[in-house]
Order: structure tokens, then C-alpha cells, then sequence
């Protein structure tokens, strides 16, 4: 047996049971869920579990944050639950039911730009290095810089430019290749379409600005004519150009015969893409990104700039529980690409850290509070390291109140910053470390909004977090009192035992039923439910004594006590012959109230002409006494006491 068969039990029934799930996976650290009704999640329940961090519904997934045991909870959880995990990318397209077409759409976008953040953290890490040798003058009184003073180093930094121009220049390629890989098509073609756009033949793009209309190179077809311009370091002429060789390439394999698809598609598809590229998406996504990137760069540096700011360094983490921030990638490399740097980076670096502060605050808190430690370090470390969803969803958004203390604290630095006019060279690098990307005459107003959003945070998560936790304590001791009062008053009727639903629908009266035999009491006394759900669930802790192997409608269940009930599904269901019906459990097992016994389809019940109604008759009392019904409410499987007796 797994080490966590009771958690993963216990997940199971706060998800909505086994029929709730359309689909589940893991990650690293998550398991990933889409539900047919998210609704029926008992979310508080599921974050009050020993073994859950935290959880948040993101893209259309439920996700449940286990941490680096993911793996070891995920097995026994799909043994337990008696369903087949699937991949993540099956996931994601189970989860596509659940969005709408922006959502889809800005996932679509994350999913492009997520293989390429390695290489993007790797040039945003180089040119940051570089600056701090060739841009900061620290030598001679000031005058000189380290790659001016040596040889060695001036040698590194050119070296150097080698890969950050790979990054950051030839992005199209790296663009191109992804959203083929994402798009299941012919992945070299997309490499190949992307270096027709960064092609040495053609005018580089960052000298575009500085070269006279008559100067620009051009192709010279007779009766018209196209200019040779390169897309280095743009990003939407290249998304553009991949998705019409993605789309081009599919309509050549569904129209060309097998026997010649080798040769037809891949030169037909990235002929005509590149042309496309060239003569019309390329400008046109030149012209687009253009105008996205000036928007912004007005807002940042127009007069409203401080505000803008604000507003900015406050939405960004709400931006990330949406996954809109994905966007801010497209729009931080345009603005590098026109102009030469980006305003939006340094304030997505302050905000990972305001929300670490944040964390900080919690951990100072909670100092005392080993549990809650083990969440907030490496949330913390991980926040001031870039990575903000640990803290978020692990920590600050389960009090609320440390999530708006980091916001604001955000808001703040990101004005200050923009009122600098911070500027970063590259992006990629978050968190602390961010300040590696900033052009070294901003670093200086960049480390004071650096302390502002360590400090700001910081010091409202305390100040606001004494009372709130205080109240908490008072609220805590309240419950623990109310919970001695329930024990106390539970040892007084200790002898009492308790009958759990095992459907969830309303509880009705045996004469309600609308049977001879059941509504006279034949067989014994009972109750019925009017089922709403698909699975019957043993009502008290038991061994299964009778199933119908033939009909598999009904189960029968005997007590310690001697007391002995049938649990019967339907009225007439015996003529179904097992059609719609599924035993999970066996004769001669021991089961605890709660565990499925039998799965059927009340479609199939329904379309049989019978009713659904599912009985509880108790056809031995044995040593019980005292036994009483509680019908004519509407009880929820596994919660609701429906019969009690001593």
C-alpha cells in the first residue's frame, strides 16, 4: 500500500469522486486536473489537507499543489481512483473545454514562448554581464570601463556578443521552431523559415531606422518590387510566418497522394510561406508590433507614466493567476527590438519581489509555526528568484491579505521606477537577480525600487497581518471550544452510530417509494433517496454479504452488530440484467462508509422505463436499537446522516 492511499482517497471524494474527472495528470510539483464540474471541488477542504500546498484553477485545469512528492501521491491516486493518468498535452486539450477563445489564445502564446525562457534567461544573464564590463565606468576616477583597462576582458565581451546575439537577434528561429513543435508539424521547416527571416543577404532590422528609403536593398521581380528587410528580433512578423507554413503544410498532406507527399509538401509549404513571409505578413507584423510596442512605450513615458506605472506594478500578479502575463513577453521583446530596451521588464523583476517580501512577512509571522515554514522559505526564495506561483498561490492568496500588501508594494516601486525611466536591455532574468539586465545608468534606480519593494511589503504583511492573525487565534480558540463542546457532548451518545447517504439526492419515506413490497415494509424498515448521482457509496463501516452477479443492482451489508441492510438500486432494475450496472467492490469485503460499491447509469435506468429510486431497508436489526430516519431532506453522499441508531 502506497504512503498516500488515505490522502489520495481523501482528494478523490473533495474533487467530486471518480465520475467528476475528465482528465489528470502531474508535473513537477502539481497534479493536474479538468473536472467536468469544477464546482463540486471543495476547494477549502482540499487546501486543508496535510499533504496539499495549495491549489488554483488556471487554463481550464484544477491544479493541486503537492510539491516534490508529486509523483509518489499521483500513483496511488490513480490506483485509488481506478482511472488511467494521461499526459500532460492530452490534458491540456481536455482542459481547451473549459476556456474560452482568449484563454486559448494567451495559452497558446505561453506555450510558444515557454521553450524558448532558457535561452532567453541565458542571453538576458550574458548581456547583463557584458554591461557590467563594458558599461560601467568604475576605473580611473570614473572614466574608464573593465573592458577599457584589459585586454582579456574586452576579448570575453566580444566573445560573449556571440551568444547574445544568437538569442535575441535570431529569436525568429527559435519562434518559428516552436510554434511547429506546438502545432505538430515538420519542425526543420519551421528552423528553415525562420532563417529566411535573419538571413545575412538581407538588411539587418536594427539598421533599418538609419537607412534612406532609396537605400534599402530589394528584390526586383520587373513588375514590382519587395524589399530585402531582415526581421531580426521581432517577434510577430515571425509568429505570423510560422502558423501560415503550420496551416499550409496541413492543407498540402490532406490534398497530396502518400506516393509524392515527400517531395509536394515541405517545397510547396515553405515556398509559399516564405514568400508570404516576405511580402505581406512580414510588414504588415512589422507595422503591428510597431504599433503595439509605441502604445506601450507612450504609456510609459508619457505624461501619465507614474500612474501607468501604478497601475502596472499593481495588476501584474493578478496578471499571472489569469496567465495573461504571458502576453508581456511578445510586447517586452518588441519594445527591446524598436527601442533598443524595455520599461515593462524591471517592473515584472519588482513584482516577483514584492510578493516575496510579502512571503517574508508571513515567515516572520509564523517564525514559530513549523508547517507553515516549510511553505514559505522556498516560496520566498523562489519569488526572489523570479518564479512567483509557489508564493502566490502556496501562501499569499490563502490569506489574502499578504497578496494586496505585495501588490501595493509593487504599485509603488514600479511608479518610482518608471519615474526613473528604468530601462532593461534584455529580459528572462527575475526577481533579485533582474538587476543583471538593467542598462547600468538605470542600476542605481533600480536597487532603491528594489529595497522599496523588499520594504513595502515587508512591513504591511506585518502590520496588517498582527491583527488579522490575531483575530484568527480568537476565532481558532472559539472553534477549538465549540469542538470540545461537540466532544463533550459526543461522549455523552457514544453509544449512538450513525448511517451516512450513499447517494446524494432527496431522502424520502419507504411509502413514498411506489412499490408494494419496499413502501408496506415487507422486507423491514428504510428509507429511500431520489438519486442525483451515478454512485452508490456503503453507508456504514460493513461486509459486503450478498451481490446479484447476474443483475449487479443491489448489495447487501452486514453490521458488527449483527444489523443487516439491502441497498437496492431502481424499482424493477432486475430485468435490466446488469445492463448499466458495475460492482466495485467484492463479496466477503470489509468496506468503511464511504467506499463505492456500485457504479450505474441512470439514463439507461430511465430509458428502461423503471425509476431510479434507491432503497435502504434494514432486513436484520440485530443488537440495534433505537433506530430513526431522517427523511424529507436533501443529503449530500458521504456527508449527510441520514439514519441513526444505538
Amino acid at each position: 500500500m502506497g504512503k498516500y492511499v488515505e490522502d489520495a482517497k481523501e482528494l478523490l471524494r473533495l474533487v467530486g469522486g471518480r465520475e467528476n474527472i475528465a482528465a489528470v495528470s502531474h508535473c513537477m510539483t502539481r497534479m493536474r486536473f479538468v473536472l467536468g464540474d469544477p464546482g463540486k471541488a471543495d476547494v477549502k477542504a482540499i487546501e486543508d489537507m496535510k499533504a496539499v500546498k495549495g491549489s488554483f484553477t488556471q487554463s481550464g485545469q484544477f491544479q493541486v499543489i503537492i510539491g516534490n512528492t508529486v509523483a509518489d501521491f499521483y500513483n496511488d491516486f490513480v490506483k485509488i481512483a481506478g482511472i488511467e493518468g494521461v499526459s500532460k498535452e492530452e490534458v491540456k486539450q481536455a482542459a481547451k473545454k473549459n476556456q474560452t477563445f482568449l484563454q486559448r489564445m494567451i495559452a497558446a502564446l505561453a506555450e510558444i514562448f515557454a521553450p524558448l525562457i532558457p535561452a532567453i534567461i541565458t542571453g538576458g544573464l550574458i548581456l547583463g554581464f557584458r554591461n557590467c564590463i563594458d558599461s560601467l565606468y568604475l576605473f580611473e576616477n570614473g572614466t574608464k570601463t573593465l573592458c577599457d583597462i584589459s585586454q582579456f576582458w574586452s576579448g570575453i565581451d566580444s566573445f560573449l556578443w556571440l551568444i547574445g546575439e544568437a538569442v535575441f537577434h535570431m529569436l525568429p528561429v527559435g519562434i518559428c521552431w516552436s510554434v511547429t513543435k506546438k502545432m505538430g508539424t515538420t519542425q526543420m521547416l519551421g528552423i528553415v523559415l525562420g532563417l529566411t527571416l535573419v538571413s545575412g543577404q538581407l538588411l539587418n532590422a536594427y539598421a533599418v531606422a538609419g537607412t534612406a528609403a532609396a537605400d534599402i536593398p530589394k528584390w526586383n521581380f520587373g513588375g514590382f518590387q519587395v524589399n530585402m528587410i531582415g526581421y531580426q528580433g521581432q517577434v510577430l512578423p515571425a509568429i505570423l510566418a510560422a502558423f501560415t507554413l503550420v496551416y499550409l503544410e496541413k492543407f498540402f498532406r490532406k490534398i497530396t497522394p502518400q506516393v509524392i507527399s515527400m517531395i509536394v509538401v515541405p517545397f510547396c509549404s515553405l515556398l509559399l510561406s516564405v514568400m508570404a513571409a516576405h511580402f505581406v505578413l512580414g510588414p504588415v507584423g512589422w507595422k503591428i508590433g510597431a504599433w503595439i510596442s509605441a502604445v506601450v512605450f507612450a504609456g510609459i513615458t508619457g505624461p501619465f507614466k507614474i500612474l501607468f506605472g501604478a497601475v502596472f506594478g499593481v495588476i501584474y500578479a493578478p496578471l499571472v493567476i489569469t496567465g495573461l502575463h504571458h502576453m508581456s513577453n511578445a510586447i517586452d521583446l518588441q519594445l527591446i527590438a524598436d527601442f533598443g530596451g524595455t520599461m515593462l521588464w524591471p517592473m515584472i523583476a519588482l513584482s516577483n519581489i514584492a510578493q516575496g517580501s510579502a512571503v517574508l512577512g508571513m515567515s516572520w509571522l509564523q517564525k514559530n509555526d513549523q508547517k507553515a515554514q516549510e511553505i514559505n522559505i522556498p516560496s520566498c526564495i523562489s519569488c526572489y528568484l523570479g518564479v512567483t506561483e509557489p508564493a502566490i498561490f502556496g501562501v499569499n492568496l490563502k490569506k489574502g491579505f499578504p497578496f494586496i500588501c505585495g501588490m501595493i508594494g509593487s504599485g509603488i516601486a514600479a511608479a518610482v521606477c518608471v519615474a526613473m525611466g528604468v530601462t532593461a536591455n534584455a529580459i528572462g532574468v527575475g526577481g533579485i537577480p533582474g538587476i543583471l539586465s538593467i542598462k547600468p545608468q538605470f542600476m542605481v534606480g533600480f536597487a532603491i525600487c528594489m529595497v522599496i519593494a523588499l520594504a513595502v511589503p515587508f512591513l504591511l504583511t506585518v502590520i496588517v497581518g498582527k491583527k488579522s492573525l490575531k483575530k484568527e487565534c480568537v476565532q481558532e480558540a472559539e472553534q477549538k471550544n465549540e469542538e470540545k463542546n461537540l466532544e463533550q457532548k459526543k461522549l455523552k451518545n457514544e453509544d449512538k452510530k450513525t448511517v451516512t447517504a450513499f447517494l446524494s439526492g432527496k431522502v424520502i419515506p419507504l411509502k413514498e417509494v411506489g412499490d408494494g413490497v419496499f413502501s408496506e415494509g415487507i422486507m423491514g424498515d428504510g428509507f429511500a433517496i431520489l438519486p442525483e448521482t451515478e454512485t452508490l457509496y456503503s453507508p456504514v463501516d460493513a461486509e459486503i454479504t450478498v451481490l446479484m452477479e447476474d443483475s449487479r443492482h443491489a448489495c447487501g451489508l452486514r453490521l458488527d452488530n449483527g444489523m443487516e441492510i439491502l441497498l437496492h438500486i431502481g424499482i424493477d432494475t432486475v430485468s435490466m440484467n446488469g445492463d448499466g450496472f458495475a460492482y466495485l467492490v467484492q463479496e466477503g469485503e470489509k468496506v468503511c462508509a464511504g467506499t463505492p460499491l456500485i457504479r450505474f447509469d441512470r439514463k439507461k435506468i430511465k430509458e428502461a422505463g423503471h425509476p431510479d429510486v434507491t432503497v435502504c431497508i434494514i432486513t436484520e436489526q440485530g443488537n440495534a436499537e433505537n433506530v430513526h430516519f431522517y427523511t424529507g431532506i436533501q443529503a449530500e453522499a458521504n456527508k449527510t446522516i441520514v439514519a441513526e441508531f444505538q
